[in-house]
């Protein structure tokens, strides 16, 4: 008998039907979404799995959806095959992600995890890394003595969460793919800078409190409140004045490249100059020694008026030790030699008391 004349149609099912190897790319349509798995039609090279871990983070899929997948396995026992798109689409992300590099694009991804180094991100079936470095000052984790633990602690926060990123390195090479945020808020943070000037009010939210001052998010530009422009007032702990979460307004006082200087104390009048104006110099004063140094003593006259008597004016004698001469919080009676209204200084001394 001759041998029978295939049509077009056939030729290709049959062509379509060729043993699958391992490293194929083909479309298949979803039949099953189960909870570890996805089913996919391949027509007429069969069916196959897909298992959760072999589907990209964050993709979510319908029955009746095309998709690409790579196959891992051509054949397993109970006869189906293993794909992955995962694998599938990472040939074509490197392409899509040099691509988005190039172009400056920002792009909105979610962290499917966190260490403390930063963020892990899974972006076109590539996962790649947000250093905390490369996190905006609203994100960024403030933390009294950099607590590791504290640390990851708020970085787990940020996972699940849409965050709006650049790509900052990326390379198919070194299987490398960086992200930042920082780059992806500048242009708003230019523009946002270009609108404040030194003296302007702000309102912001503390965002992190530590030993030499607390951190503000100022709509979404970061504030530094350092511990000297807490209060008018000695400032032993910042803790002690706001708290994270706390809602303040501040005076700026610096722009600094990317950060605002800003004050608390200079939102009220100064309590030194109404105080200073009780102390005449010549007159004899009490007040308790706060601070001791090798140069001197600093002396509290007030709750806002602090002084200084000098080593020099301590004792005739040379080589006096103003430790073993001074204790903290021990009261004596000193004399005024002079107030410096303009740079907030008293002069004090103790040998002219005796």
């Amino acid at each position: 008998m001759p041998d029978k004349v295939l049509t077009m149609d056939e030729l290709l099912a049959q062509h379509d039907a060729q043993p699958l190897q391992a490293g194929d790319v083909l479309e298949g349509v979803v039949t099953s979404i189960k909870k570890h798995e996805v089913w996919i039609d391949l027509g007429a090279r069969g069916t196959g799995v897909v298992l959760r871990r072999e589907i990209g983070h964050g993709q979510k899929l319908e029955e009746g959806e095309n998709v690409t997948v790579s196959v891992i396995d051509p054949e397993m026992e109970e006869g189906h095959s293993l794909l992955s798109m995962r694998r599938a689409a990472k040939d074509r992300g490197w392409e899509e992600l040099e691509r988005q590099f190039q172009a400056g694009e920002t792009v909105v991804v979610q962290a499917y995890d966190a260490n403390r180094g930063g963020l892990l991100i899974e972006m076109e079936g590539i996962r790649g890394f947000l250093p905390v470095s490369q996190l905006a000052a609203g994100h960024y984790p403030r933390v009294s003595g950099a607590d590791k633990d504290e640390i990851l602690q708020k970085l787990n926060a940020l996972t699940n969460k849409d965050l709006r990123v650049r790509i900052l390195d990326v390379s198919r090479k070194d299987n490398k793919l960086i992200f930042s945020e920082k780059e992806a808020v500048k242009d708003d943070m230019a523009s946002r800078f270009a609108t404040l000037n030194v003296g302007d009010v702000v309102e912001g939210v503390v965002t992190g409190v530590i030993d030499f001052g607390a951190f503000m998010n100022v709509d979404g530009i970061e504030g530094l409140i350092h511990i000297s422009e807490i209060s008018w007032e000695r400032v032993d702990n910042p803790k002690n004045y706001v708290k994270v979460g706390d809602t303040v307004k501040a005076k700026i006082i610096a722009i600094d490249k990317d950060r605002l200087s800003l004050s608390l104390k200079q939102m009220q009048e100064d309590p030194w100059l109404s105080e200073v104006k009780k102390f005449k110099a010549g007159e004899t004063v009490e007040g308790k020694i706060t601070r001791i140094t090798p140069f001197g003593a600093f002396v509290q006259l007030s709750p806002s008026v602090e002084a200084l008597v000098h080593v020099s004016e301590m004792s005739d004698d040379e080589g006096v030790d103003p430790e073993k001469l001074f204790q903290l919080n021990e009261k004596k009676q000193f004399k005024v030699l002079d107030i410096d209204t303009e740079n907030r200084k008293i002069a004090l001394s103790l040998k002219n008391t005796k």
